[in-house]
């Protein structure tokens, strides 16, 4: 079973603490010295124990490498404060833009075509396979936005063939209720007109013929009227001649 990891924090047992600083101490000052081994570097450790006990490694000297490191941070802060240097740095900086700014000009020159004269075949090689990957990628790219474009003019035509059937119900539905609208207007309007056209016929008849008799009655009264109502109904029952 591998080892639980284990929680940086301080150690408050001090037996453990101690303990475990040797062993850490002792792993750090091994790795210092393979790495100056191994890569030929000037290394130096110093360390403090949490009782203030010194420990330290160098594969060189100690004063050697404090001496150095001290002269390194001189250059540096030196570096950064001069004027001159920065200004030295700025122009170097520049110098290399504009280099690569040619290169790629003159890169972007020959992927158009131009000025081919100094390359080889196998540059010409290189520089063939570069255009079809790049062709490649531009019409698949092209390709990707054609299908969405269609795909979404497929859905925006579905959204309008949707709307336009919606709308086809409601005329249908408007249509049938002005149909009944009309059946309702025109068939009161024939009713009353076969009614004047019955007055009419029977008011010609009697200017023709004076003599013509005349029936009139009148219907029963209801049951719930008033029994002079009743008696003055069925006195009206009259004859013209």
């Amino acid at each position: 079973m591998g080892r639980g990891k284990i929680v940086i924090r301080r150690i408050d047992n001090s037996t453990s603490r101690q303990v475990t600083f040797s062993k850490r101490r002792s792993g750090l000052l091994k790795k210092a010295k393979e790495l100056a081994i191994l890569c030929d570097a000037e290394v130096g450790v110093i360390i403090f124990s949490s009782t203030g006990k010194l420990h330290e490694f160098s594969n060189t000297s100690m004063k050697s490498v404090i001496g150095r490191y001290h002269k390194a941070k001189e250059e540096q802060q030196q570096q950064i404060t001069s004027p001159t240097s920065e200004v030295k740095f700025w122009q170097r900086e520049a110098a290399m833009l504009k280099q690569q700014l040619q290169s790629l000009q003159e890169n972007h020159r020959q992927m158009m075509g131009e000025e081919l004269s100094g390359l080889s075949v196998q540059d010409l090689q290189v520089m063939e396979n570069q255009l079809e990957m790049s062709l490649r990628n531009v019409r698949t790219k092209k390709d990707q936005l054609l299908f969405e474009e269609i795909e979404e003019l497929k859905r925006k035509g579905n959204i309008i063939h949707h709307e336009n059937v919606e709308l086809c119900k409601k005329v249908n539905h408007i249509r049938e209720e002005n149909t009944q609208l009309y059946k309702q207007v025109y068939g009161i309007r024939e009713t009353d007109s076969t009614n004047r056209n019955v007055f009419l016929t029977n008011a010609l008849s009697i200017r023709d013929d004076p003599h013509a008799t005349i029936h009139l009655q009148l219907s029963q009264p209801d049951q719930h009227e008033a029994p002079e109502a009743s008696l003055q109904s069925t006195s009206l029952g009259l004859q013209l001649h």
